[in-house]
């Protein structure tokens, strides 16, 4: 049994050589049909003047021959002056036969054609059209025949000598033809390789960038910006390389910092989770040991605390993840307001050390659509930031400002402010202002997730958040956009209704 064999595929010719053969081959067709049509125009102009010749030498013929009308057979006309070597004439009858023939030969008289050679003429009626025949021993000829009263007379004149200018003029006109032919391609040859030379550069450069290895630190060629330019077909594929190359360049960065972010995630959340699994496992092994070197009951205080601080940190990575997906919330409408109020609240309980203070707006509503909780929790993510990293006495003032289309909630304080090299990563996830991972306080200055689960909190609310700092002022910015008020109108008893429905607590840290 025998399998079939598979014929290699033919390798397709490159476009340089494609154009050749389809600009080659159309110029081929165009040069033929031109000289076609010329030589075809030429034979029939040629040819009408010879006819006109034909024509007056059977009119010269029939008056000649009308000279002697009793005679049928009378062709001494032929011997008059002015006829051309070549030209023959005949006597016709009635029905077309051929009753005398002869033909004119160069410095001799006239010589009669034989019977053979009168055979050739026979069958002509006088319509005045011309026709050709070949006679034997004499060529082509061409022959008309014209009648007056009852004498009808065949003339004709060779064309052998029409026939070879015809001739010699198709030759000519091939040769001029090759030879513009030839001119024609080289010219074009040039012009294609110069105008395909950049898309073969641009080739090249797509060649070498597929071979080139994309590692760490690799540089991938470009396209030469001469062969870029817009205005040609081959500079717009050498943009549109260059295009592609810089948005790889680009992938390729985010890809990488992507790894690295993650890398860094995992590394500093496995280390947020070993050091309460850790202070979990010491006191469970003391407690086993029965030892009595350690109270159990500090020690269940100690594995609940640990566990408590292990949880929030589950939860917040969980919530990270949870918003980094996308998924819906549960929104309703939100006094922002209030909702900053019970956060200061919140904070001041927390920590009676700083100065926390507290501008609410007094002449309209302050109303957003989202998630309360969260929102509450990106507030008190600023607050928790302020009261960690700024020394006691600190004055942090939380305000809420509505506009026409937006609120904004900012947290600012008069600390120390945000170191310059970390503030450009300073929502980006375990960022800590002490990075060590050796800290003599494990709590101490939080897991690092506040800021981020801020601001994925905003933005799943469409909002956004900025940050400026320097030494002396630190203001952190959440501008979300505003829901539309229903209800009563605005105006100045609302504000007094509004200050009023704050809780006792905070009124006296109201900033008007």
């Amino acid at each position: 049994m025998t399998g079939t064999r598979t014929r290699p595929r033919r390798r397709p010719r490159a476009t340089r050589t494609r154009l050749l053969l389809l600009v080659g081959a159309t110029l081929v067709v165009v040069c033929g049909a031109t000289a076609l049509a010329t030589a075809l125009f030429q034979r029939a102009y040629v040819m009408g003047e010879f006819d006109g010749r034909v024509v007056n030498a059977a009119e010269r013929s029939l008056g000649g021959a009308a000279l002697h009308p009793s005679s049928s057979t009378y062709l001494g006309f032929l011997r008059n002056d002015g006829n051309p070597s070549g030209m023959l004439a005949a006597r016709l009858s009635g029905d077309g036969k051929v009753l005398s023939a002869a033909v004119v030969k160069q410095d001799a008289p006239p010589r009669a054609l034989d019977p053979a050679q009168q055979a050739a003429l026979t069958g002509l009626r006088a319509d005045g059209s011309q026709h050709t025949r070949t006679l034997p021993g004499l060529g082509a000829y061409r022959v008309t025949v014209l009648r007056s009263g009852g004498v009808q007379v065949l003339t004709g004149l060779p064309t052998a000598d029409v026939e070879n200018m015809l001739g010699h003029l198709v030759l000519v006109e091939s040769a001029v033809a090759a030879t513009g032919l030839a001119v024609a391609g080289c010219v074009c040859a040039v012009v294609v390789r110069r105008q395909l030379r950049p898309l073969g550069r641009v080739a090249a450069t797509a060649a070498e960038v597929a071979r080139a290895p994309l590692g760490p630190g690799d540089t991938l060629t470009r396209v030469p910006v001469p062969d870029t330019d817009p205005d040609s077909e081959a500079g717009q594929v050498g943009a549109a390389l260059n295009d592609l190359l810089e948005r790889v360049r680009h992938s390729e960065e985010l890809v990488r910092s992507g790894e690295e972010r993650m890398r860094r995630f995992l590394a500093d959340a496995s280390h947020e989770l070993r050091t309460p699994l850790a202070s979990i496992a010491g006191y469970a092994e003391l407690v086993n040991r029965g030892t009595g070197v350690v109270d159990p009951v500090l020690a269940w205080r100690r594995v609940s605390a640990e566990s408590a601080r292990m949880t929030a940190l589950v939860e917040d990575l969980l919530l990270l993840a949870r918003l980094d997906e996308g998924n819906p919330l549960r929104t309703a409408r939100v006094d922002l307001a209030a909702l900053v109020a019970e956060a200061v609240w919140e904070a001041r309980s927390a920590d009676n050390g700083h100065d926390w203070q507290l501008e609410l707006p007094l002449g309209s509503a302050a109303l957003a659509t989202g998630d309360a909780p969260l929102l509450r929790r990106a507030v008190a993510a600023f607050l928790s930031n302020a009261r960690t990293h700024t020394p006691v006495g600190t004055r942090v003032v939380t305000s809420v400002e509505p506009s026409d289309d937006h609120c904004v909630i900012s947290v600012r304080d008069d600390g120390p402010g945000i170191p310059p090299p970390l503030l450009p990563t300073v929502f980006e996830r375990f960022t800590r202002a002490d990075t060590s991972r050796s800290r003599s306080d494990a709590s101490a200055g939080g897991s690092g997730l506040g800021l981020s689960l801020a601001l994925a909190i905003t933005a799943a609310h469409g909002g956004h958040i900025t940050v400026q700092s320097s030494p002396g002022r630190t203001e952190f910015t959440i501008r979300l956009p505003r829901a539309t008020e229903s209800g009563a109108e605005r105006g100045g008893g609302e504000a007094d209704v509004r200050a009023a429905a704050l809780p006792p607590r905070l009124r006296g840290q109201l900033v008007k």
